[in-house]
């Protein structure tokens, strides 16, 4: 069985071991569960890289990325809607 270190980019920190599964939660949140079933949740995260021969899964954390996957999420079921997308330009406006 495959058991994962997770580490942030953002940091390098290492975050979490022994892990799992990964998944997302209905909200979009980013979940992690080791072998006990522990989890552990990032509200605003996504997975960067698995790596397999050194058994760690490197995520990137930031604010914006729960939006985005929100976005895409509503814009595959062509549920997305303008003001969603308008909001969502907005946001990264504000970081410029």
């Amino acid at each position: 069985m495959c058991e994962f270190k997770i580490i942030k980019k953002n940091d390098g920190s290492q975050i979490g071991e022994d892990i799992v599964i990964v998944s997302y939660s209905e909200d979009n949140e980013l979940l992690f569960k080791d072998i006990l079933g522990v989890g552990l949740t990032l509200e605003s995260a996504l997975v960067l890289d698995v790596n397999t021969l050194n058994q760690t899964l490197t995520i990137i954390e930031h604010p914006l990325i729960k939006d985005f996957i929100n976005l895409m999420n509503n814009l595959t079921g062509n549920k997305g809607k303008v003001q969603e997308i308008e909001n969502f330009q907005a946001k990264l406006e504000d970081l410029k």
